[in-house]
């Protein structure tokens, strides 16, 4: 099936190209590389809202992965031109982030991926969890996306 449709509205995308150093012994995209650009769409989306590791220090707070859900739905192969989409799905306003991923075939449209982060907030101090600061709340909050924005993914 060709799913050329984005799970959410307005993901922030990075571009990637499957390079021969992606490629596992099963001749595809070795599935650490999906996770390893997973965390650099975060971090990009983090700092593109207004929040990189520098305010991090500042606040004395961060976002740190309590729990991640990857789907790898098709392989990817050298070459492949693809695109990775992430939204912000959901904030509690105290300690909670979540975090949602699309990987797409440029091509294709067809869905590669999709994955989930529960984020909490910590201490960089102590890494214990702690109470989101208010810039937390403004800017993650402010960024995810609303009910009536979702589709349904079924």
């Amino acid at each position: 099936m060709n799913n050329s449709r984005w799970d959410y509205p307005q993901p922030f995308v990075l571009d990637f190209t499957v390079a021969s150093e992606h490629i596992d012994v099963l001749q595809h995209l070795n599935n650490t590389v999906y996770v390893e650009w997973c965390q650099r769409a975060g971090w990009e989306h983090s700092k593109a809202l207004g929040l990189g590791i520098e305010h991090y220090r500042e606040l004395n707070a961060a976002m740190a992965i309590r729990h991640a859900d990857y789907d790898y739905i098709s392989a990817a192969y050298l070459g492949d031109e693809l695109e990775l989409g992430t939204w912000l799905t959901h904030c509690d306003n105290r300690l909670q982030l979540e975090r949602s991923f699309q990987l797409r075939h440029k091509t294709t449209g067809n869905t590669l991926l999709r994955g989930r982060w529960q984020l909490v907030c910590i201490s960089l101090s102590n890494g214990k969890a702690k109470r989101m600061p208010a810039v937390f709340r403004d800017i993650y909050g402010g960024a995810v996306i609303t009910a009536s924005e979702e589709r349904d993914l079924g």
